[in-house]
Parts: structure tokens; C-alpha cells; sequence
């Protein structure tokens, strides 16, 4: 692949996980209000897993897999998918989709936390000040007084954030796994196997099973683009970019997603969106920039410079 192309390929890669994903909080939100979360997630994964690895056969990719691949592609599956958005959508039962969103927005927190523990990396000053920032923005989210809170939404919200611990640590696993190397066919398993394992869960649970063909035509029409859009595309990009650039570029999404699934969810939901909501997202994604931005660290290394020339 040449340079323009792959630029092209990263460029599109980052609209679907900014744009595309930020619409499957509505998304999930307007199926899960007809079905059981876990069977909606088994069915969106199943299909779209299945959909990979025959697109993948077509362009004549090799499927083959190591035993230590497919256990990694179900650990980043489980991480990802099963615990990650399965709970996730499970959690939207009792929390709007904008707020969860911006709940969502608190990843590159979790990544620099857990790349600190895991791995050593020192957290810069500018990313201290991201940290800072982000918690008091969770501070202002979940403290609202208009808020409504009862014991469900509290569980709702404490699962939220475990979600986004799960889905931060999946995406520093598979920065490092020993996956297919092509991230096509990486997805489609990992895609099959978190299906099969909520499958598995939601018959546990025994959730009710209701026929797609019973589903209201908005429910039909968000699974089908759960699945092409949000689950193919989408994340199919996800784990190219992660095996691309740095980890706490893909994180960047978090700018994008809470304010499209915040404007869908008032626009097609009627979802409510308090000033202190806009006010907790506002500091939540500054902090998420300095996080992320490389601006900050020239600024620094430019004073360090000068300072360096004053004193010779």
C-alpha cells in the first residue's frame, strides 16, 4: 500500500471511529428499548463477525490462526466486546445515551492510568493537568442535581465506568497482541467469539428471545446499521488504527463521540441536556485534549530551550 493510500485508509478510518460510533449510542439505545441487551449484542456481533471472515475469504485473505491468536482475539473480544459493549448496552436500560457518552469520554483517563501502571510510561504535566481536569468533569457529570438517580441508574452508571476500564485495557492489549495480521480477519474473530460468548450469557440470563421479524421497523433499521456501520466499518477501523498509530491517538475519538450522541440523542430521543451536563462535557474533553494534544509538549520543550540559552 502506498503512502497516499494508507494516509487515505487512516483518514477514514479515524471519520468512522469519530462520527460513526458516536451515532450507536442512539443506535443501541433505540434497540434496546425492544430487546434484551445481552441477544442485541450477540446478534449484532454473530452477524457482523460472520459477515468479516466470508468478505475477508472473498478478497482471498488467509484465515488461518495460531492457537495464541484466537486465545487473543477472545480475550480482546470478551475485553472489547462482550464486557465492554454488552454490559455497556445493557447499562443504557437506565441511562440516556448522551449521558453515557460522555461517561464514555472519560477513556483516555483510564489509558493513561493503566499505560502508567502497566507499562511505566511517565505522565507528562500537560497530561496531569488532562487528569485533573477530566476528574473534576466526572465530578460535575455524576453530581447534578437534576440528575434523576435511582438504584438501577446508579448501578447503571458504576457499570458504565467499569465499561470504559474494560474497553481502555482491551485497547492496550491488542496494541501489543500477537493477533492476525490482518486486522480484517483479527476483527471478524474477535467479533465471532464475543458473540458466541453473550449468546451464551444471554441464554444464561434468561433473557427473552424475540424474532428480529418482531421488532418495530426502527429497531430493524438501527440493528442493521449496528451491524454494517457501527460493527464492520467502524470497528474494523478500530483495530486497524490500533495496530497503525499511537494508542492514545485512537483514544481521540472521545472528542467526537459524546457531542454527536449527545445532539442525536436530543434530537431523535428527546433526551434531556442540562448546562451542567454541557458544562461537565466541556471540561471532560479539554482535559481529554491535553491528554492527547503534542502542542503542549513543544510549547514546554521551546521554554526549556530558552530557559537552556538564558542560563549559558
Amino acid at each position: 500500500m502506498s503512502k497516499p493510500q494508507k494516509g487515505l485508509l487512516i483518514v477514514l478510518s479515524f471519520f468512522a471511529i469519530y462520527v460513526i460510533w458516536g451515532s450507536t449510542y442512539l443506535m443501541n439505545k433505540i434497540v434496546v428499548s425492544e430487546v434484551a441487551p445481552l441477544l442485541l449484542a450477540a446478534i449484532r456481533f454473530l452477524s457482523a463477525g460472520g459477515l468479516i471472515l466470508v468478505i475477508a475469504r472473498l478478497l482471498k485473505l488467509s484465515l488461518r490462526i495460531s492457537k495464541r491468536q484466537l486465545l487473543n482475539c477472545g480475550i480482546a473480544g470478551f475485553l472489547f466486546l462482550v464486557y465492554g459493549n454488552g454490559i455497556f448496552v445493557w447499562a443504557l436500560k437506565y441511562v440516556d445515551s448522551g449521558f453515557a457518552a460522555l461517561i464514555a469520554a472519560t477513556q483516555p483517563l483510564f489509558v493513561i492510568f493503566l499505560m502508567r501502571i502497566l507499562h511505566g510510561n511517565k505522565i507528562q504535566p500537560k497530561s496531569l493537568v488532562g487528569v485533573f481536569l477530566g476528574l473534576i468533569g466526572m465530578y460535575f457529570l455524576i453530581s447534578q442535581d437534576t440528575l434523576e438517580l435511582n438504584h438501577e441508574s446508579t448501578i447503571g452508571i458504576i457499570m458504565l465506568f467499569t465499561c470504559v476500564l474494560s474497553w481502555s485495557y482491551a485497547s492496550i492489549f491488542v496494541s501489543k497482541a500477537n493477533l492476525p495480521s490482518h486486522f480484517f480477519v483479527s476483527t471478524g474473530y474477535q467479533m465471532v467469539s464475543a458473540g458466541s460468548i453473550l449468546l451464551l450469557g444471554s441464554w444464561a440470563f434468561n433473557e427473552s428471545w424475540v424474532s428480529p421479524l418482531q421488532w418495530s421497523l426502527n429497531a430493524q433499521i438501527a440493528m442493521v446499521l449496528l451491524i454494517l456501520l457501527g460493527s464492520i466499518v467502524a470497528f474494523s477501523a478500530f483495530n486497524y488504527l490500533l495496530k497503525t498509530v499511537a494508542t492514545e491517538k485512537v483514544s481521540t475519538s472521545a472528542y467526537v463521540n459524546p457531542v454527536i450522541a449527545l445532539l442525536l440523542g436530543w434530537y431523535v430521543l428527546d433526551e434531556q441536556i442540562s448546562l451542567q451536563s454541557v458544562i461537565a462535557g466541556g471540561i471532560l474533553l479539554t482535559g481529554v485534549y491535553f491528554i492527547n494534544t503534542k502542542k503542549k509538549i513543544l510549547i514546554f520543550q521551546r521554554f526549556r530551550a530558552k530557559k537552556l540559552n538564558v542560563e549559558n
